[in-house]
């Protein structure tokens, strides 16, 4: 891709996702996702209503009338995007990939951080750990993070969610908000999931696609896995292949919302044909019911 058409392109999802933030999500970010606790401010004179736990009694003790001591919610966080660039998410049947939905989402995310003066990190992974750019803060280091979602070609195709949130979790030592933009398509993470989630504020990007739900009956056609490589010949008009399919795909959807729910940590659905705005404000309104 040309830089000047990347450029372009980081430009348009950012004025974008920067009016969905101002205009949608203001004010949505920052009730939801608390700071670590309260820290001291100063200490002024008692006034009537103040809270008498809060008393200084030694600066009191010192002037001879009351003083208290003023906190302040210590604000600032850590967030970390966790982005999925298996070869499962250049699928996209309508007008954009997974890939570019997930470019989009973690634009929203990452000014929506950035707009609360909270540090965003990134890690991009596939089978394997492709790139980290740690927490930073500003405006620059946002659209670095858009530019490395959309534009960064992986080495690895297959999908190691396990591998990453390993990762992650040895490198981000202070708790932190995460989210983990992916496709799920891979078995085996659900141990470091619980880890994570325990550690850390924990949310799972669930990306789909309505055609990977569903295959026409057109006859014997040639599949390619966009992970593996591996080609195979399948009769699309078989009844039980059809069968199979959806089988497999329900049971693949009930294990990971299963998984999800024991594991008490929320996920926002996004498919590919659907804005995502709405599933986006469903999940902060349904955090803020539980303040």
């Amino acid at each position: 891709m040309l830089t000047k058409e990347l450029l372009k392109q980081v430009r348009q999802i950012e004025i974008k996702t920067k009016g969905v933030v101002n205009q949608v999500f203001s004010g949505e970010y920052h009730s939801v996702f608390k700071g670590r606790g309260m820290e001291f401010s100063e200490v002024r004179e008692y006034q009537f209503g103040d809270d008498i736990r809060n008393i200084d009694w030694n600066v009191t003790a010192r002037f001879g009338h009351p003083f208290i001591k003023i906190f302040e919610e210590e604000r600032e966080l850590t967030v970390m995007l966790l982005v999925d660039l298996s070869g499962s998410l250049v699928f996209g049947s309508i007008e954009k990939t997974k890939q570019q939905i997930a470019a989009e989402l973690s634009a929203i995310l990452a000014f929506s951080a950035m707009k609360n003066n909270d540090k965003v990190g990134l890690i991009l992974f596939t089978d394997r750990i492709e790139r980290f750019v740690p927490p930073r803060k500003g405006r620059t280091h946002v659209l670095r993070i858009i530019r490395e979602v959309l534009s960064f070609e992986p080495e690895g195709k297959g999908t190691n969610i396990k591998a990453a949130l390993e990762y992650m979790n040895n490198a981000i030592k202070k708790r932190s908000i995460v989210f983990l933009i992916s496709d799920f398509m891979d078995n085996g993470y659900e141990r470091i999931l619980r880890t994570v989630g325990r550690k850390h504020d924990f949310i799972g990007v669930v990306l789909t696609d309505e055609k990977e739900n569903l295959i026409p009956k057109v006859g014997l056609i040639k599949l390619q896995d966009a992970e593996t490589g591996q080609e195979r010949y399948i009769d699309t008009s078989d009844e039980a292949f059809q069968k199979w399919f959806v089988k497999n795909r329900l049971e693949n959807y009930e294990k990971r919302r299963s998984l999800f729910i024991k594991s008490r940590l929320d996920s926002i659905n996004i498919q590919t044909n659907q804005s995502y705005i709405k599933p986006l404000i469903e999940f902060f309104r349904l955090r803020e019911r539980r303040w």
